[in-house]
């Protein structure tokens, strides 16, 4: 690999949501927790288990498989939170959190290395994926971190 397209690669983390991996850039995360069962928030949507406290936050835990309808998405043993920082710029919604299954995987990403895998089979993409792309062998989804920030405004606000 030479020094120019070395430049161009991005530094990601694939985690496994339900049956979903899910591509996130590593920049986004901040930290990896053991699950621990969230505090109930009244009246929230099935996606919405809960909130974590983290260092001082109380962080809505968000089940991505079931926010974006794809299954019902439990946490269990071997469950993962992963802190994300929240790009919308809401003061009082700075990071968020995904309940995960397994522990997130690194992986360096070159432009050249993801097809896109748009809407295989006719269907299209679910509530919170930008996109769906070819990683070697693996169909990844690319979740839309607006649209959760949006969603989560619209209920913890």
């Amino acid at each position: 690999m030479d020094a120019v397209n070395a430049a161009h690669d991005i530094r990601c983390v694939l985690i496994r949501v339900g049956s979903t991996p899910l591509l996130l850039p590593n920049a986004t995360i901040s930290e990896v927790l053991s699950y621990s069962a969230p505090e109930p928030v009244p009246a929230a949507p099935a996606w919405l288990p809960g909130r974590l406290r983290w260092r001082g936050w109380r962080l809505p835990l968000v089940a991505f498989a079931t926010l974006s309808g794809q299954e019902d998405d439990a946490a269990g043993l071997g469950s993962k939170v992963i802190v994300l920082k929240a790009l919308g710029g809401d003061a009082r919604l700075p990071y968020f959190a995904l309940v995960t299954h397994g522990f997130p995987r690194l992986v360096t990403v070159s432009p050249g290395q993801l097809v896109d895998a748009g809407t295989e089979g006719g269907a299209s993409l679910p509530f919170a994926v930008r996109a769906r792309v070819r990683l070697g062998e693996e169909v990844v989804q690319i979740p839309d971190l607006d649209a959760i920030e949006r969603a989560l405004r619209g209920v913890v606000a």
